[in-house]
C-alpha cells in the first residue's frame, strides 16, 4: 500500500498504513491521515484568559482550556512536556467529542466562561478535533482561542481562521539555527503570525531561555519585525524555569528580562513580562 502524506505542518510526514507521524498523534488509518487521539483529552479546566497568555483580549474573562497529547516540535526545555511529549497510553485521557466539549463550555457560562481555548499541548496536532469543535463552538456564539507554536502550513491555517477569535503564537528564536535545534522553521512561524494577524487578535510569547534566546539584541530584531506587521501586537517575554531535559540552567535573570523588554520597546508598544 502506498504512503499517504500529512499536509498539516511542514514535516509533511509520508506514512504507511498504521504509522504515526513525527507528532505522534496523526497517523495513516485506512489510507487517510487522521488524529488517532481524536476526542481524547488530557486536561480540561476553566482558566483566566490572561493565563494563555492573552493580556489584551477580553481581559478579566475565563475560558474553558483543553489539551491532549502530542507536539510537532521537540523543545528540550518544554514547559508542558507532561502533555506534549507523552504518549496516549502514558497519561489518563478523557474520552469525549466536539458536542460534549461545546456543551460543557456553554454550561460554564454561568461561571464567566467565554468559550474554548485549545492549549497545553500543540493543538495543531489535534487539528481535526480542533476544527470540528471550533465550528460547533462558533455556531453557539462562543469565543475560540488557540495557543500554538505556529508550525502549521498555510492552507490548514487559513481553514481554521474563520472560527478563531484570538491566538497566542510562540516565537522561540529569531534565527534559523535556533529553530533547527528544536525541530521547527522560523519562516513557517513568521508566516503563521502574518496570516493570523490579518484575521484575528494575535499575541506573541517569547520564552527567554538562558544562553539560547535571552539576548536583548535578538529580541529587538524580533520586535522590529513584529512592528512591521503591527506595533500594537502584544509581546510576552516569559521567564524560563528548569524543566524536562534542561535542568542544568537557572531561571531567567529578571534584570535581563527587563533589558529585553526595553530593547523590544523600541519597536512595540505592548510588552509584558511573565512568570516572574
Amino acid at each position: 500500500m502506498s504512503k499517504v502524506k500529512c499536509e498539516i505542518c511542514p514535516w509533511s510526514c509520508a506514512l504507511e498504513e498504521g504509522e504515526r507521524g513525527f507528532c505522534g498523534v496523526r497517523g495513516n488509518i485506512k489510507g487517510k491521515i487522521v488524529n488517532v487521539n481524536y476526542g481524547f483529552l488530557a486536561v480540561a479546566c476553566l482558566d483566566p484568559i490572561e493565563k494563555k497568555p492573552l493580556k489584551m483580549f477580553m481581559p478579566g474573562s475565563k475560558i474553558l482550556s483543553i489539551g491532549a497529547n502530542g507536539c510537532n516540535m521537540r523543545c528540550p526545555h518544554c514547559q508542558n512536556f507532561g502533555f506534549s511529549m507523552a504518549a496516549q497510553e502514558e497519561i489518563e485521557m478523557m474520552d469525549t467529542n466536539p458536542e460534549e466539549v461545546v456543551n460543557t463550555a456553554l454550561s460554564l457560562k454561568t461561571q464567566g466562561n467565554i468559550g474554548i481555548a485549545f492549549t497545553y499541548n500543540e493543538p495543531v496536532t489535534m487539528y481535526d478535533f480542533m476544527l470540528d469543535t471550533a465550528k460547533l463552538s462558533k455556531e453557539q456564539g462562543l469565543i475560540n482561542v488557540m495557543v500554538t507554536n505556529g508550525m502549521i502550513n498555510e492552507e490548514p491555517l487559513r481553514k481554521l481562521l474563520p472560527y478563531f477569535d484570538a491566538m497566542n503564537i510562540d516565537l522561540k528564536y529569531f534565527n534559523d539555527e535556533g529553530y533547527k535545534k528544536i525541530g521547527g522553521r522560523l519562516d513557517t512561524v513568521k508566516r503563521s503570525i502574518e496570516i493570523a494577524s490579518e484575521s484575528c487578535h494575535v499575541e506573541i510569547t517569547w520564552l527567554a531561555v538562558p544562553g539560547e534566546n535571552d539576548s536583548p539584541e535578538e529580541v529587538e530584531k524580533a520586535a522590529a519585525w513584529l512592528a512591521g506587521i503591527n506595533p500594537e501586537i502584544p509581546l510576552h517575554i516569559s521567564r524560563f524555569f528548569p524543566m524536562y531535559k534542561v535542568l542544568d540552567k537557572k531561571p531567567t535573570d529578571t534584570d535581563l528580562m527587563t533589558e529585553m523588554k526595553a530593547a523590544a520597546g523600541k519597536h512595540l508598544k505592548n510588552i509584558f513580562l511573565g512568570n516572574i
